[in-house]
């Protein structure tokens, strides 16, 4: 059954209720707006900060963007971008896509007009809907997109280059456009992160959509007293694919604008939310900020908080164990996924499996998984080698790249690129991914446990190890290491602090710097590496 049914179902079952929020509250600091529990007591004219939408909106709302779209003749398979924040519009207008039969393209907010123009023409996209921040970038290249026929712009402020979405889609019909769908029609092409490079259009079917709804309502068990807490952006499928577990249970979400610890816990509190999922930047801000007395759980109330759980990203068994230290009733998951695996965990730890923690779990539901050597032939356990992935939501292809897809795509099986180990218990470890890997004297470095090892210091806020050319090895190890405000340290004390490590996995190089991560936390390497590379390091010494 495609998604989209779904959405009728709650529209009809649960019309009234309130199925999303959205909270922003840089909007309210910013206008000295004075709050009591969420309630506005005073104008703000600068706009609402805290807005909500029934189920039955929510549909309606995306059948008046279907039907709009298809009295502008997109047709079934067109592909139509999103360009927006998080905001209360961008699911209606995702749904909307669907339900015209269309392909629906989420766009990352921080992409620049340039890698805006090349996405837009690698997915053969006809349409797009976006909003004001991003009136600047299509300024630039709206002229440059002809195979672009038609721009929506979602706000005020309306470029005389686009339409008012808005103003057009609230003249549509509200009723379904009944546009039959099946199970294995395209519905959504994603893109890769881009820290390898450009990023690559991952296409998926309704049938992969479904099958995040019901692999996330597996491993957490929502129910209709939930409520989740979706902080990434929803153009990844990270953050919306977990929401599809609370989309399957007809419970509530909250769209929060903003990471700081105290918006988070705020929010938690007075929205009476029970289920977040974090990147581990924001986990870790979190704990930074409890234990510097930034803010006290006291003030507030987290009683209902049953779960908490991870993904994107190798995660640090010490953030784990510090986290448990203040939230110790909280149930705790890893989730492993890629986009190319339509998230929200082909692999994940289980919420009965915290004595693994380290681990990246056990394969999801509907999910089966095997570790293999450079021949593809499946490895012993505790031997590293990649993993490889088999399910429902496994891609269909890289859309318009059919080389890249025969190169991860195998009767089925998805070759991830992530180096992993599995031990005597069938949980998965992952090691590293296969383009990080050091070659170091012909020793194999894996720099995801030099980083797990040096996240162990009390005085390192975020890590990142990288390999850099080296005449006589090859490549040596590279710490760049961000320090926790108001730390200091030296290289001298961080050689001394890894000394326990095995000689060969000592860093060879410590450099103090912020880790550049992408809006879905991973560790943005290529950039480190061309700053630090052979040239860039040269640069930076002479600037010093």
């Amino acid at each position: 059954m495609p998604i989209t049914e779904f959405l009728s179902r709650n529209a009809e079952m649960y019309g009234n209720e309130t199925c999303l929020t959205e909270i922003n509250l840089d909007l309210q600091e910013s206008h000295n707006v004075i709050w009591r529990e969420f309630e506005l007591i005073e104008n703000n004219p600068a706009g609402e900060y805290r807005r909500e939408m029934t189920w039955r909106v929510f549909d309606e709302k995306a059948n008046r963007f279907a039907n709009l779209l298809l009295k502008r003749g997109i047709k079934k398979g067109d592909k139509v971008a999103i360009l927006l924040m998080n905001c209360l519009e961008w699911l209606p207008v995702y749904f909307g896509i669907l339900k015209a039969g269309a392909i629906a393209v989420p766009l990352n907010f921080r992409y620049t007009a340039d890698e805006i123009k090349y996405c837009l023409g690698l997915s053969d996209t006809i349409a797009l809907i976006f909003g004001p921040e991003f009136i600047g970038r299509l300024e630039t290249i709206y002229d440059q997109i002809p195979d672009v026929k038609t721009l929506f712009f979602a706000g005020e402020g309306r470029p005389t280059f686009a339409e008012s979405y808005d103003r057009l889609s609230a003249n549509c019909s509200s009723e379904n456009p009944q546009i039959k769908i099946t199970d294995e029609e395209d519905a959504v092409i994603y893109f890769s992160s881009g820290t390898t490079g450009f990023p690559k259009a991952i296409l998926h079917t309704h049938r992969s959509l479904m099958s995040a709804c019901y692999t996330e309502q597996k491993h957490h068990s929502q129910t209709r007293e939930d409520n989740f807490l979706c902080i990434p952006p929803l153009y990844h499928t990270g953050a919306k694919m977990h929401w599809f577990g609370s989309f399957l249970s007809g419970s509530k979400a909250v769209l929060l604008r903003g990471i700081k610890p105290e918006w988070i816990l705020r929010t938690v509190s007075e929205e009476k939310i029970t289920i977040v999922w974090l990147l581990v930047p924001w986990a870790q801000d979190i704990l930074d900020a409890i234990e510097s007395g930034e803010v006290k759980l006291e003030d507030y109330n987290l009683s209902q908080w049953r779960l908490m759980h991870i993904g994107a990203q190798p995660v640090p068994p010490s953030l784990i164990k510090r986290w448990k230290k203040y939230f110790p009733h909280h149930q705790y998951d890893t989730n492993y996924g890629l986009s190319e695996s339509i998230g929200p965990g082909c692999v994940h730890l289980g919420v009965g499996n915290i004595h693994k923690v380290g681990a990246i779990g056990i394969p999801g539901y509907q999910w089966e998984v095997e570790i293999v050597d450079e021949s593809r032939v499946p490895v012993d356990k505790g031997q590293v080698g990649e993993l490889a992935v088999k399910g429902p939501g496994v891609m269909k292809c890289y859309y318009n790249d059919s080389k890249a897809t025969e190169a991860v795509l195998k009767d089925g099986w998805l070759f991830t690129g992530d180096m992993a180990r599995m031990d005597e218990d069938g949980f998965i470890y992952l090691v590293d991914r296969k383009k990080d890997v050091i070659i170091s004297g012909g020793e194999n470095i894996y720099p995801v446990q030099i980083e797990d090892f040096l996240r162990t210091s009390t005085k390192i806020k975020d890590v990142a190890v990288i390999g850099l050319p080296e005449k006589r090895l090859g490549e040596i190890t590279a710490a760049i290491i961000e320090l926790k405000p108001g730390c200091e340290c030296t290289e001298q004390e961080i050689e001394a602090f890894c000394a326990p490590l095995p000689r060969y996995k000592r860093p060879k190089k410590i450099i103090f710097d912020a880790i550049p991560r992408n809006p879905t936390g991973k560790i943005e390497k290529p950039r480190l590496r061309e700053k630090y590379g052979a040239a860039g390091l040269v640069a930076v010494q002479n600037e010093i």
